[in-house]
C-alpha cells in the first residue's frame, strides 16, 4: 500500500524523498518496525484480554509427563493463543508496506491466514477441554495438506510463477537439479510446509525458543529472498531468480519484526504463550517463503533447530515401537537437556545460538556456488 506513496513525487519536487517508497529494502526495514511495534504496544492488552477470558495453557499432567510436570508445573494457567498477536502483526505489516499484487506475498498470506485459524481452533479446543488433546493429529494433517496443495497449486498454474516454482535445487549447486518435478511438485512441496509447520509446533515447547529461531531462520531467508529478487545480484551469485522474490524479504522482516516483539513478552519466564495459533502459522510461512526462494532443502540447514526437534520425535517414536527402547529421556529434545538438568534459560539460550550458527552456515552457501 505505501509503495505507491513514491508516484507522488511527480506531482512536486517538495516529495521527492517519497522515492524511497519503492525500494524493497526500506520497505523490508519499515515491515519489521511495524511488526515489531505493534506487538510491543498491543502486547500488554491481548495478555490481559487473554487472561480475562481465562484462555490459559493446559499443562499436561504428572501423569502423562512425569518430571517434566514438576518442572513447568508454575506455567498453568499462563495465557495461550498468543500468536494471533504475531499473525496479525504480520498481516497488517505486509498489507502497509508490500505489494499485493505479487503472486508469493498472495499465496503467502493464504498460508499465514489458514493455518493460524487451524492453530487458533487447535488451542481454542484444549483451552475448552482443559487437556493438551485439541484437533485430531489426522484431521490436522489433512487440513494442512489442503491448505498447502491450494497455495501451492496457486503458484503451479499461475504462468508467471508455473515454471519457477516446478525447479528444485540443491544448496550450492547453481543450476536446478530437477528442472521441471511436474505432478510431483504436488507432492515435495506441500511435504515443506506441512513439514515445517509441524517442526516449528514442536519446538514451541519453552519460553521464547520457537520466536527466537523464528528470528534468526526469517532473517536468513530475508537475504535469500531480496537477492533472489535482483536479476544482478542472483546472477552474480549464482542462485534461482524471479522478479517477484525481492517481496519475500518484505514478508520475512515482517515475520522477523513479530517474531523480536512477541519475544518481549514470551522470553523466559513467559507472560503469554504462541500456542499452536502462531506455531502453526509460523512454521507454514517458513516452509512456504523457501518455496517462493527456491530455496527448500536449505530449510535444512537454515532451520536446523526445527529439523533437530522434529528428528527427535520420529527417532524416538521410531526407536520405541522397533527396540522397546528409548533414545532420548523425553522428546522433542529441548525436554530431554531439560531432565538432563539444564536450566530451562540454558536450553533456550544454547538452541539459539545453535539456530544462529545455522543461520549463518545457510548463508554461507551464497559463495559456495
Amino acid at each position: 500500500m505505501l509503495y505507491f506513496l513514491h508516484e507522488l513525487k511527480d506531482n512536486s519536487p517538495w516529495l521527492e524523498f517519497l522515492n524511497v517508497f519503492q525500494y524493497q529494502t526500506f520497505r523490508a526495514a519499515g515491515a519489521a518496525l511495524t511488526a515489531f511495534l505493534l506487538c510491543i504496544l498491543l502486547g500488554s492488552r491481548v495478555i490481559l484480554k487473554l487472561t480475562s477470558l481465562k484462555l490459559g495453557q493446559p499443562i499436561r499432567t504428572k501423569e502423562e509427563v512425569h518430571r517434566l510436570a514438576e518442572l513447568h508445573g508454575g506455567k498453568t494457567g499462563t495465557p495461550t493463543m498468543g500468536g494471533i498477536l504475531i499473525v496479525g502483526a504480520v498481516l497488517v505489516s505486509v498489507v502497509l508496506w508490500s505489494l499485493m499484487s505479487n503472486p508469493f506475498v498472495q499465496a503467502l498470506i493464504f498460508v499465514t491466514l489458514t493455518t493460524g485459524v487451524l492453530g487458533f481452533v487447535d488451542d481454542y479446543l484444549k483451552v475448552t477441554r482443559k487437556n493438551s488433546v485439541g484437533v485430531r493429529g489426522k484431521v490436522k494433517l489433512i487440513v494442512q495438506f489442503t491448505i498447502s496443495f491450494i497455495a501451492v497449486g496457486y503458484l503451479y498454474f499461475n504462468p508467471s510463477t508455473s515454471e519457477y516454482i516446478r525447479q528444485l535445487y540443491f544448496p550450492s549447486i547453481w543450476f536446478p537439479i530437477v528442472k521441471d518435478m511436474g505432478l510431483f511438485t504436488f507432492v515435495i512441496l506441500p511435504l515443506v510446509i506441512v513439514g515445517c509447520s509441524n517442526a516449528v509446533n514442536l519446538t514451541d515447547g519453552l519460553d521464547g525458543l520457537a520466536a527466537g529461531c523464528t528470528v534468526t531462520t526469517a532473517g536468513a531467508y530475508a537475504i535469500f529472498a531480496y537477492l533472489g529478487g535482483h536479476a544482478i545480484a542472483a546472477d552474480y551469485l549464482r542462485i534461482p531468480f524471479s522478479p517477484y522474490s525481492g517481496e519475500v524479504a518484505v514478508f520475512c522482516a515482517a515475520l522477523g519484526g513479530a517474531g523480536l516483539g512477541f519475544l518481549w513478552f514470551n522470553c523466559h519466564p513467559a507472560k503469554v504463550f504462541m500456542g499452536d495459533t502462531g506455531s502453526l502459522a509460523i512454521g507454514g510461512m517458513l516452509g512456504m517463503i523457501a518455496i517462493c526462494c527456491k530455496q527448500e532443502i536449505l530449510l535444512v540447514i537454515i532451520g536446523f533447530v526445527f529439523v533437530m526437534e522434529a528428528m527427535s520425535v520420529i527417532l524416538q517414536v521410531a526407536s520405541f515401537k522397533m527396540t522397546g527402547k528409548r533414545i532420548f529421556k523425553m522428546s522433542p529434545i529441548h525436554h530431554h537437556f531439560e531432565l538432563l538438568g539444564w536450566e530451562e534459560s540454558k536450553v533456550i539460550n544454547r538452541f539459539w545460538i545453535i539456530s544462529i550458527i545455522a543461520a549463518m552456515v545457510g548463508l554461507m552457501t551464497l559463495k559456495l556456488r
